[in-house]
This record gives C-alpha cells, structure tokens and sequence, in this order.
C-alpha cells in the first residue's frame, strides 16, 4: 500500500485535510470523492497506478477529516473551494482533474468555469441529476423549511467491524479487506462508544434549490478539456437517472466537445472501490493519450 501524509489548508473559512501521495517532483493528479465517502479510498486507485505520480486528493468540507459546516451545504460551495485549492496546488499549470459522483459533478463544473485550469478531465459517474420541473420547487422549499426544525443524525454502529460489515451489505464486491480499510477511515468515534460515517449530517438535508440540467449544460458546453466520462455497467443511479429516457443522456453527454465514453463492467456506482485496477488503467492511458 502506497503511503500518503496529510496536509491542512484554511480554505474559504474551512479547514480542510488533503491526503497526498507522491513527491512534489511528480506531476500532479487531483481526485475527488463522492457524497459520504473520503479521500482515503482512492488508495486502491493510487495503488494502481503505474506511473509516478503526485496524488492530491482533498476531504470535501464536512466529509473525513476536513470541517464541518454543521448547517446546511450549498453545491456552489464545492467548486469554489476546488478553485482554491487548485490556485494553492497548481497556481500556473493547468491540471489533471478526476472526480468520482458528487466530485465528477464539481470537476465537470469548474472546467467549464476555469476552462484555462484543466488539461484532461476523467469523470467517473458524476451525471449530474435528474431533471425537475419548475411545478416542485413549492414543495421542495416546505421541506426544507421543515427539516430546519429537526437536527439531523447519522445512524451509529457497535464498532468498526459492524460499519465494515453495512459497507458490505451495501456493496457486496467490497473485499474483507477493502471494507475494513474503508471503515477505518470513513468512519469515527461517535463520542458514545459506538462508530458513525465521519460526515456532517446535515449533509443529508434536502436543498431547497431545485437542479437545473439546462444550467449545467450549458457550463459543460465551455468545458474545452478532453474529457473521459466513465460509467459502471452496474450503476443503480445510472439506471435511476436513464434507464427510460437515454435521450436526456445523449443530451448531456453532447455537450462535451471532446469526450470518450468507457462503460466499465463488473462495477456499480462506487467503482474506484470495485475495479481500482480498471479504473487506474483508464486514468493512465487517457492521460497519455
């Protein structure tokens, strides 16, 4: 297992952790986590990759180790920290980016934003959300209001095992092995005894803004990187989102002006943690392309 170490940044009114592996004379290679998850599970990622390469890989605000906002979270909040760490990071070159779910959405974003700061793009199952109508946003809105008067929970386990063993239950293709090492670092004491997901929960409220698909396309249509857009064959939000309407889906894909599309077998949506060998695989030769 290839070691990292950590490092801390102030980041817009933030402390947020960035896990590094690699020396600073290597190229640079940022990754970025999904929703609930953290940036110590890319090691099966790192560990994967041939070439040598410098590995930064932040714990977005209020996941893992970064802190919390312990309110609620704003999506726009996500790209302009990355904007700032890639000012820290990289304040000249552009960068490699990939981002995986919630970090494929950021990724494909800010490359359409700061087109001039990304070189390559690998987006692993960021496909955006499903599409609302303006007639929702009343009841969105009430939800919210409701859910502010309530303090939101993560449920808590015995032990780390017991959370290693819902990862699984979760994700049967995760490994004994894998699942403990995921537990170890997505989990924390939660001041009981027991062990909860190292996550605000407020992440869990609802956000009162309705997703605008028109929105993003059109922050996609300036993306100018060449982008490798990466889905799982197994993926239950692929099937959500598309599975009756794959027009919306060529729709966004055709925003991109250079993208390769890869379907990766054997995987469902967490599929840095199900084929890290693959997925490392597709990372390099893209990039080298």
């Amino acid at each position: 297992m290839k070691s990292c170490h950590s490092e801390f940044l102030q980041i817009r009114g933030r402390r947020l952790h960035v896990r590094i592996w690699g020396g600073e004379s290597a190229p640079l290679l940022v990754l970025l986590h999904g929703w609930c998850d953290v940036s110590a599970s890319w090691q099966f990622v790192v560990d994967a990759l041939q070439k040598g390469w410098r590995v930064v890989a932040p714990d977005w605000r209020g996941f893992g180790l970064s802190e919390w906002n312990n309110d609620v979270y704003w999506f726009p909040d996500y790209i302009a920290d990355l904007d700032a760490l890639l000012l820290h990071y990289s304040p000249q070159a552009p960068v490699r980016l990939v981002g995986h779910s919630l970090g494929g959405n950021a990724a494909c974003l800010y490359a359409g934003l700061r087109p001039e700061r990304i070189c390559q793009l690998v987006n692993l199952e960021g496909l955006g959300l499903r599409r609302y109508t303006p007639d929702e946003a009343p009841e969105r809105y009430v939800n919210w209001l409701d859910q502010l008067r309530d303090t939101p929970s993560f449920r808590s386990y015995p032990d780390r095992a017991a959370f290693a063993a819902r990862l699984q239950k979760e994700n049967p293709r995760l490994s004994d092995q894998n699942a403990a090492f995921l537990a170890q670092h997505m989990g924390e004491d939660d001041g009981a005894g027991g062990i909860h997901l190292a996550a605000d929960p407020f992440h869990r409220w609802v956000n009162p803004t309705i997703y605008r698909v028109e929105e993003a396309m059109a922050i996609w249509r300036r993306v100018t990187a060449p982008v490798l857009w990466v889905t799982a064959a197994d993926s239950f939000i692929f099937k959500q989102l598309f599975a009756v309407d794959s027009a919306d889906y060529r729709s966004r894909i055709a925003c991109f002006r250079d993208v390769r599309e890869v379907t990766l077998e054997g995987s469902g949506h967490n599929l840095q943690h199900d084929q890290p060998q693959q997925v490392a695989r597709l990372i390099e030769e893209f990039f080298a392309a």
